[in-house]
C-alpha cells in the first residue's frame, strides 16, 4: 500500500487546520474594538439589545473574510459558537443564550433568537427560529402588545437536520430531518422525517416510500 498519498493529504490538512487557526486569531484582533462597544452597550442596555445592535452591523460585511468577523465576534458573545460554523451575510441574532455546534451552516439573511442548533445543521436563506411560539403575550387588550413580554424559550434543531429557505422555526426539530421552503414549524418535528406546510406536518419519514402524514 502506497502511503504517500495519505501522507501528503494529512499535511495538507494539517497546514489547512494551521491557516483557519491563524485567520481566526487575526479576525478576533480585529473584532476587538466591536466586542468593547459591545460589552459597553452590554453594561448599559442589556446583553440582548447590545448584541442585536452589534449582528446588525457585522452582518453587512461580505464574503468570506466577513464569515470570520462574525465568527471570532460571536464566538465570545454567545453562549457556544464553534469555531467550525458558518454564519453568511445578513444573518442577525437577538438571544446571547443561542449555542451554534460544530459545522453548522447558516445561510444569507436569517434572524435568529434563543435557538440551540446543533452538529451539522443546515440553515438556508431566510430561515427565522424566534424564541418560541409566545413571544409576546395577547391576554390584556388595555396593554399594547408590545408591553406584554410572553414566555421565551430555547428551540433545539437537532444534529444533521436541514432546514428550507424562508421557513418559520418555533418549536423543536428532531435531529437528521428536513423541513420544506416556506414551512411554519408550531409543534415539534420528530426525528428522521421531512415536514413541510402552514403549518408545518410531518409528510414523509426518510428513506421509506410509503407517506406519513400526521
Amino acid at each position: 500500500m502506497n502511503l504517500i498519498p495519505i501522507r501528503t493529504h494529512a499535511r495538507r490538512m494539517s497546514a489547512r487546520n494551521v491557516a483557519k487557526r491563524a485567520a481566526f486569531t487575526v479576525a478576533t484582533i480585529m473584532v476587538s474594538s466591536a466586542l468593547l462597544s459591545y460589552w459597553l452597550r452590554a453594561w448599559l442596555i442589556g446583553p440582548d439589545r447590545a448584541l442585536e445592535g452589534s449582528t446588525q452591523r457585522l452582518a453587512q460585511l461580505p464574503g468570506i473574510s466577513g464569515q470570520y468577523l462574525r465568527r471570532a465576534f460571536l464566538a465570545r458573545v454567545l453562549a457556544a459558537c464553534h469555531p467550525s460554523a458558518t454564519i453568511e451575510f445578513g444573518t442577525l441574532f437577538s438571544k446571547t443564550c443561542a449555542r451554534i455546534d460544530e459545522n453548522v451552516c447558516i445561510g444569507p439573511g436569517c434572524y435568529l433568537g434563543a435557538v440551540h442548533l446543533e452538529r451539522d445543521v443546515l440553515l438556508a436563506a431566510g430561515v427565522h427560529v424566534p424564541s418560541g411560539r409566545h413571544t409576546h403575550a395577547i391576554a390584556r387588550s388595555d396593554v399594547a402588545i408590545r408591553d406584554q413580554a410572553g414566555p421565551r424559550r430555547m428551540i433545539r434543531i437537532g444534529a444533521g437536520t436541514w432546514i428550507g429557505a424562508g421557513a418559520v422555526i418555533m418549536a423543536d426539530v428532531g435531529r437528521d430531518s428536513i423541513v420544506g421552503a416556506g414551512a411554519v414549524v408550531t409543534k415539534p418535528v420528530p426525528d428522521r422525517v421531512m415536514a413541510a406546510g402552514v403549518p408545518a406536518r410531518v409528510r414523509n419519514s426518510r428513506g421509506l416510500r410509503r407517506p406519513v402524514i400526521r
